[in-house]
């Protein structure tokens, strides 16, 4: 190789580091953010068609809602153990634990008789969605610097995103040919497989353990920074807008406007799509002039979403209201880097469980209020989560200062 040709190969390895260090693809982000996207493309082959499935199962609307708020509750209490057992096993060992967990609730949703036994299937399967999440968080907080986190999250909310635009489509293709039983099933057949490949995935993730004094759960709570937990009330108040109307869409937009579940996942990948294109710009913009102004928009989206949604009344409006809807992602890297910044690095996966437990099961009565007030009308849960939300916004943009936002 002559001076020439090494000259250009640096040059490529120089572009190729800068690039890769423009979007906090370290090592183990990468590794363990594919494995959200593998095991991801698996889950939203079926995620969002779970509501008909129930349905098919012979579920009524008010045992939707309470799947919903049982789904909610577990993502409330699997999230410290998630964060204790990345902090006391290792972030590998644990993506193990979780992944065979949520293998076995895929075989139950698989092979289940009746609706009743997807309540059992989810206390599994949520192992990986609700658990996995401190783990998430605690390894780009490891892995990068503050400056950067805010990136890393980006990237890793794009891995988790790309499946939501792309699998619903394939799976609304598959319900569509096979009918909702036997095509929810395939899809959790599916699964199964890339279940198999994210273990070999996450056996590349390599973080030394960093062991700190023992701390218990009143412990955590004690060290939550002042601005933390103003910042926890108002997501908490946002997610309640969220939690009452969103298992609900898919309902609302076969039943009451009459599109086909094809359509439907057209609408989750323009969602998906609309998230994945403002992420990196929005990234760059809050590193520059603070990450306030994101959040803020990214909580108006959520009150915006289901109001929007109401108010379409054909598959056009609805891609404008699924365009709200994939726009509320816009401030979400920034407001899970606020989270990490906060938090005490031996602490980590444990600070970011314990938030996800209190938002979680402060939310979790939303989903059966919602399936309540859907008796009275279809429309009466997207309009209370609408109004829920701007408060939620309010009180946020009131609480939280922006030197603590930044």
């Amino acid at each position: 190789m002559d001076l020439t040709e090494r000259t250009s190969l640096n040059a490529e390895l120089t572009r190729r580091e800068t690039f890769a260090d423009y979007l906090g693809l370290e090592r183990n982000v990468v590794a363990a953010s594919s494995a959200f996207f593998l095991l991801g493309i698996g889950e939203e082959l079926w995620k969002k068609f779970l509501p008909k499935y129930l349905e098919s199962l012979g579920a009524g609307t008010l045992a939707v809602g309470l799947f919903g708020t049982a789904k909610d509750f577990l993502d409330a209490v699997y999230q410290y153990p998630g964060g204790w057992l990345a902090d006391h096993l290792g972030r590998r060992r644990a993506f193990l634990i979780f992944i065979a967990l949520a293998s076995v609730g895929y075989l139950i949703y698989l092979f289940s008789p009746s609706w009743i036994f997807l309540f059992l299937g989810l206390a599994f399967a949520m192992a990986w969605g609700s658990m996995a999440s401190p783990a998430i968080f605690a390894v780009i907080g490891d892995s990068l610097p503050k400056e950067r986190r805010a990136m890393g999250f980006t990237v890793q909310s794009m891995l988790k995103r790309v499946p939501m635009a792309i699998a619903p489509i394939v799976g609304g293709v598959l319900i569509g040919a096979m009918g909702v039983l036997v095509g929810v099933r395939t899809g959790f057949v599916i699964t199964l497989v890339l279940a198999a490949i994210t273990v070999l995935i996450v056996f590349t993730v390599n973080i030394p353990l960093n062991v700190g004094e023992a701390v218990n759960v009143r412990g955590v709570w004690r060290l939550f920074h002042s601005a933390l937990k103003r910042l926890l009330v108002s997501d908490i108040i946002i997610r309640v807008c969220e939690g009452m109307a969103e298992i609900f869409i898919v309902l609302y937009v076969t039943n009451v406007i009459g599109i086909s579940l094809g359509e439907y996942g057209v609408l989750v990948a323009v969602q998906m799509a609309t998230s994945i294109v403002v992420y990196i710009p929005s990234a760059r913009i809050a590193d520059r002039i603070g990450r306030k102004p994101f959040v803020i928009a990214t909580f108006l989206f959520f009150a915006l979403f289901p109001l929007a949604v109401t108010l379409a009344f054909n598959f056009a409006s609805l891609v404008l209201a699924f365009i709200i809807g994939g726009l509320r992602e816009i401030g979400e890297p920034s407001r899970k880097a606020m989270i990490v910044d906060f938090a005490e690095p031996h602490l980590r996966a444990r600070t970011v469980g314990l938030y996800y437990l209190v938002r979680s099961l402060s939310i979790t009565p939303a989903a059966f209020v919602g399936g309540i007030l859907w008796g009275v009308a279809p429309q009466t849960p997207f309009i209370v989560a609408g109004i829920i939300g701007i408060v939620g916004t309010i009180v946020f943009a009131a609480t939280v200062e922006e030197r603590f936002a930044s």
